[in-house]
C-alpha cells in the first residue's frame, strides 16, 4: 500500500488540504476560502471537511500522519498559537491539541515559513542540499532556514520571522507594529503602496490612467510595455530585497537562497537585479550564492507539512 501524509496549509485567506506520497508528489488536492473571523472551532470544522473530501478518493489506513502549516507567532513545541493576527481567536489557542482531536493519527505544527523551507529542501529547489534559506515574498516577508542539513527552529519553534529585521532605522511603520522592518519595504503590499504613491506625482506614467487598481501584477505589465515608472519601481524592488537577501546569506551561508510567495512569479524579471545587489554588496567568499526560484510554488508550504510525517520518522 502506498504510504500517503496529510499536508494542512492553514492561511488566513486558504486553507489548503493535500494527500502527498514519500516523493514529494501531490496525489489530491483540495481547499477552501478560510472562515478567518468564524473563531478556531470553525476553522478547525473546516480543516476536518477537507480531510473528509480527500479520504472520498483514497484509503485513510494508507495516511501516515498528519502535518499543519501554520502562520505565526506559533510556539510549534508547545503546540499552540501564540497570537495569529490573520485568525480571530488564535490568541493562546491550543491548535495542535485540538487538531489531535480530529484526527486517529498523529498529528505535527510547524510555522508555514519553516514547512516552505522544508518543501523545497526535500523536494524542490533545494532538494540535495544542507544548507538553504527560503524566502516568501507575498503580502508580507516569512522565511525558513535549513542549516547543517537540519532544520532550524530556535527558541518555541519560532525561527525564521526574517520579514521583521530592521533594515531602516525609524522607518516604515510594520504591521508587526515595529519600524523600519523587511515586510515594511520589500513585502508585496509595500510594493503595491510604493506604487501607488509614485504613480500619483508621475504624469508620465500609464500606471492607473485607465481608471484601473494599482496592483503588483499591474506593475510588471505595464514594465513590459514600457512603462518607465514601472521598470523604476520593479528595480527598486529587486535592490530592496537584494539587501535583505544578502543579510541573510552573510548570516546563514547558505548553498542556496530560495524565493517563494507571489512575486516569485516574476522571477524572471526581479531576479538580474537581486543576483547583482548579491554580487556587488556582499562579501567576497559569498558572492556565489545563487537565488532560485521556489519549483513547489504555492505547494511549498503544503507538501513540506506532510514531508513532517515522514521527517519525523527517520528524525534522531
Amino acid at each position: 500500500m502506498q504510504r500517503l501524509a496529510i499536508g494542512i496549509d492553514l492561511g488566513g485567506t486558504q486553507v489548503r488540504a493535500a494527500l502527498v506520497d514519500e516523493g514529494g508528489t501531490i496525489v489530491a488536492r483540495v481547499e477552501d476560502r478560510t472562515e478567518a473571523m468564524a473563531g478556531p472551532e470553525r476553522v478547525l470544522s473546516q480543516i476536518r471537511g477537507l480531510v473528509d473530501r480527500l479520504f472520498s478518493s483514497t484509503d485513510p489506513l494508507s495516511v501516515a500522519a498528519v502535518g499543519i502549516s501554520t502562520p505565526g507567532p506559533t510556539d510549534t513545541a508547545a503546540g499552540v498559537a501564540s497570537d495569529i493576527p490573520t485568525l480571530s481567536g488564535f490568541a493562546d489557542f491550543p491548535l495542535k491539541a485540538e487538531a489531535q482531536k480530529l484526527f486517529p493519527f498523529p498529528v505535527s505544527l510547524e510555522n508555514d515559513g519553516i514547512a516552505a523551507a522544508i518543501g523545497e529542501w526535500q523536494f524542490g529547489a533545494g532538494k540535495g542540499l544542507d544548507n538553504l534559506v527560503y524566502v516568501t515574498v507575498s503580502t508580507g516577508i516569512g522565511g525558513g532556514v535549513i542549516a547543517d542539513g537540519r532544520v532550524v527552529r530556535g527558541r518555541k519553534g519560532m525561527a525564521g520571522h526574517i520579514g521583521h529585521m530592521s533594515v531602516v532605522p525609524n522607518g516604515a511603520l510594520c504591521p508587526c507594529g515595529n519600524n523600519g522592518c523587511f515586510e515594511a519595504y520589500g513585502s508585496g503590499t509595500a510594493f503595491q503602496l510604493r506604487a501607488r504613491r509614485q504613480a500619483l506625482q508621475c504624469s508620465e506614467t500609464t500606471l492607473g490612467r485607465d481608471g484601473s487598481a494599482i496592483e503588483g501584477q499591474s506593475v510588471f505589465t505595464a514594465a513590459r510595455n514600457g512603462d518607465c515608472l514601472a521598470n523604476r519601481l520593479i528595480d527598486e524592488e529587486a535592490e530592496i530585497l537584494g539587501r535583505g537577501f544578502t543579510s541573510l546569506i552573510h548570516i546563514f551561508s547558505p548553498d542556496v537562497l530560495v524565493m517563494g510567495g507571489g512575486l516569485s512569479h516574476e522571477f524572471g524579471r526581479l531576479q538580474p537585479g537581486i543576483q547583482g545587489y548579491i554580487t556587488t554588496w556582499a562579501m567576497p567568499a559569498f558572492r556565489d550564492v545563487k537565488v532560485r526560484r521556489a519549483a513547489l510554488g504555492q505547494n511549498s508550504g503544503l507538501i513540506g507539512a506532510a514531508a513532517l510525517a515522514f521527517l519525523a520518522e527517520t528524525a534522531p
